[in-house]
């Protein structure tokens, strides 16, 4: 196909970048030469961040930059450079957090405007053509008329920007105890939503590490009103439209209070954190529900994301083709009530009940979201029916949607594949498999472990964070190490295979002796191999997915159980003091760092297992919900410390330890949980 324009992001591999290959406007990707350009002409820098699936980095692309006047403005006057902001996190956190500085809020597509050497000075969202024109006009006549004027104001906010990333060192011995927790919940709980589920707000987005943290939690201090405060949003989750019946997978958020309408997109970060806590919250409560999400989930994510290789690719857009040929956000998803009844015919009553064909499930024009509000014994008694019957007759019509749904055009599928990612995405896998003993999980776990180890982990123990068209790009941030470390460690506890523990080890060692602050005992986002930015993050609020620095502290207390003379512990305990403060304020925002004031106050149990059966065991000790714990076994005497001088011919025996010290051996998985 022939272009009008060709830009420089066509020797790009990020599908977000390859979209803008052909817009007028000359875009760059974010190289240290294209700054050093920029410095040359004198231009300032026009950075536009955004990601595949954004629907409005779609609208504002074709109302500005597929527009030839507005491109040639830009170029003249900008050096312009398009950003995926799932390929450069780094950079996106720092004009994130500019554009929250200067307008209080933010979000996708992100338009900076910056000095030559990356320092911002205005920002904004999306905006229509008229008032981004506008914008652009004056700040260029405000470069070159009043420079000082533009150079005071991104000194003032560079700094800005430094000083709110600032973590100190803390040297008080102050302990956040389980009373400061109980506050901290307590206050955290005036937020909740108990009838809904989610916050008291809208837009609602699902926030694992929250519930996650809520369930243990909840199960830990046997808080049965917390415990039903996550029963209830599961369920309201679960319910829809935000999880997709017929397909599976949940998107991103939805607009509204009641978990309906969604942004239509789907990630597979949440879709990784999403099989895993349901899978945790299957465990517990043994809930069918949340097993049916967990098989949906991964299946969607099967279906749609697994690459040949085992890799996951990373989201299906919001948009896709509709009737007219058009791009419209959610027209892969949504049905008319003439639709349904034409395509169900007797099975439409029961149908439209169930999944509210109604004033309820109504989004606009006509189009429904699939939602229940009901429970299945519930729709199954007002129509006469059975509750077998009822799930008999649904899977017929859902299935029957699914065929005709199939031949819609799809959405565009966002095939890069990140390390990060995918490390959440194998700690779903893994405890798919550990909480429903499913075998194909753990099948697809090892894949995906495998192309890690053979396409992202480099020789010198490093990682990549990109993987596109067979090639490996972009050095990895912290997150990358953070979450495939944590999957790895679990990977071992379900398999025992020593090769990923040690594959999680090195890696949490490069993170240490590249990204660690050794005045801080905290951890960059960035190596100190990477080209430098206007600052080195620091990350410890937890957003929809966890902080690199807590969910690698979590990491470190693990593997400290496991090998104590590193000096892992020291360093946890030194992280969870520079960030306690925060939790009474903000524990949302601190979710995943609070499970380390249970692990800290409480026991927390190595689980030793040696002897022939040693697998068997593990497999049945993993099915049980024991956050406070890790696993470790082998047949023989193993090489780690735990496993050393534990072996009796003849006898599986399973050992319950606490910082080495064990309790006298038992034989049985029900004596095990006694002891703990």
């Amino acid at each position: 196909m022939e272009h009008k324009f060709t830009n420089a992001l066509v020797h790009e591999t990020s599908p977000y970048l390859l979209q803008h290959a052909h817009n007028p406007v000359n875009w760059e990707a974010w190289r240290p030469e294209v700054l050093e350009r920029a410095k040359k002409e004198n231009k300032p820098l026009l950075i536009s961040i955004g990601y595949a699936s954004c629907h409005w980095c779609h609208v504002m692309e074709k109302e500005c930059f597929e527009d030839e006047e507005v491109a040639q403005m830009m170029n003249e006057n900008f050096i312009n450079i398009k950003i995926d902001r799932e390929e450069r996190p780094d950079v996106d956190q720092i004009y994130m957090d500019a554009i929250q500085m200067m307008t209080g809020s933010g979000g996708w597509p992100l338009n900076i405007v910056a000095l030559p050497d990356g320092r911002p000075f205005w920002g904004a969202t999306y905006l229509p053509k008229e008032n981004w024109v506008k914008s652009l006009d004056q700040l260029v006549n405000l470069y070159t008329t009043d420079h000082k004027k533009v150079e005071e104001y991104a000194s003032k906010l560079e700094k800005g920007i430094q000083a709110i990333n600032l973590v100190e060192a803390k040297t008080n011995d102050d302990h956040y105890s389980l009373e400061d927790l109980k506050a901290a919940t307590t206050k955290w709980a005036t937020y909740f939503d108990t009838y809904l589920g989610g916050y008291k707000r809208a837009p609602k987005f699902m926030m694992p590490n929250n519930l996650d943290f809520l369930l243990h939690y909840a199960v830990s201090e046997k808080e049965e009103a917390i415990m039903a405060y996550v029963d209830t949003t599961l369920t309201r989750m679960a319910y829809g439209g935000i999880f997709d019946p017929i397909d599976g997978g949940f998107s991103r958020y939805s607009v509204d209070a009641k978990w309906h309408v969604p942004h239509f997109e789907k990630m597979l970060y949440d879709n990784g954190q999403l099989a895993s806590l349901y899978a945790k919250a299957y465990a517990t409560t043994r809930n069918p529900l949340y097993k049916e999400v967990v098989e949906q989930t991964i299946a969607f994510v099967e279906a749609e994301f697994l690459d040949e290789n085992g890799g996951f690719y990373s989201s299906l857009d919001a948009d896709s083709l509709n009737e007219m040929g058009e791009l419209e956000e959610g027209a892969f998803y949504v049905w008319g009530a003439q639709e349904l009844d034409s395509l169900l015919g007797d099975n439409f009553p029961l149908f439209k009940d169930y999944y509210n064909i109604n004033a309820y499930g109504l989004w606009e024009e006509g189009k429904y979201v699939l939602i229940r509000d009901k429970s299945d014994n519930t729709i199954a008694s007002k129509h006469g029916i059975t509750a077998t019957q009822l799930k008999e007759n649904i899977r017929q019509s859902l299935d029957l949607l699914k065929q005709v749904r199939d031949t819609r055009k799809k959405p565009r599928l966002d095939d890069k594949i990140l390390s990060s990612w995918n490390g959440l995405m194998l700690q779903g896998l893994v405890d798919g498999y550990r909480y429903l003993q499913n075998e194909d999980y753990i099948d697809l776990a090892l894949k995906n472990a495998a192309f890690l180890e053979e396409n992202m982990i480099k020789s010198d123990g490093s990682l990549y964070r990109n993987h596109k068209n067979g090639e490996s790009t972009i050095n990895a941030f912290l997150e990358d190490y953070a979450t495939v470390s944590e999957g790895l460690i679990s990977l071992y506890e379900v398999t025992f295979d020593e090769k990923w523990l040690l594959h999680a080890k090195a890696l949490t060692d490069y993170a240490i002796a590249h990204f660690g602050d050794t005045s801080t005992g905290m951890f960059y986002f960035t190596s100190d191999q990477d080209d430098a930015l206007i600052r080195r993050s620091v990350e410890v609020n937890d957003n929809v997915i966890s902080a690199s620095n807590s969910i690698l502290a979590k990491n470190l207390l693990r593997l400290h159980k496991i090998f104590p003379d590193e000096g892992y512990g020291e360093r946890v305990t030194q992280m969870l003091g520079n960030v306690q403060e925060n939790f009474l304020e903000n524990g949302q925002g601190f979710a995943n760092w609070l499970h380390l004031v249970l692990f800290e106050n409480k026991n927390f149990y190595e689980i030793a297992i040696v002897g022939k059966d040693f697998k068997e065991i593990g497999a049945a000790l993993a099915a049980h919900y024991i956050p406070n714990s890790v696993l470790v076994g082998s047949q023989e005497e193993g090489s780690l410390e735990l496993l050393k001088n534990r072996y009796d011919p003849g006898r599986t025996l399973i050992y319950v330890c606490i910082e080495g010290a064990c309790k006298l051996p038992v034989t049985d998985t029900e004596s095990v949980l006694q002891q703990l």
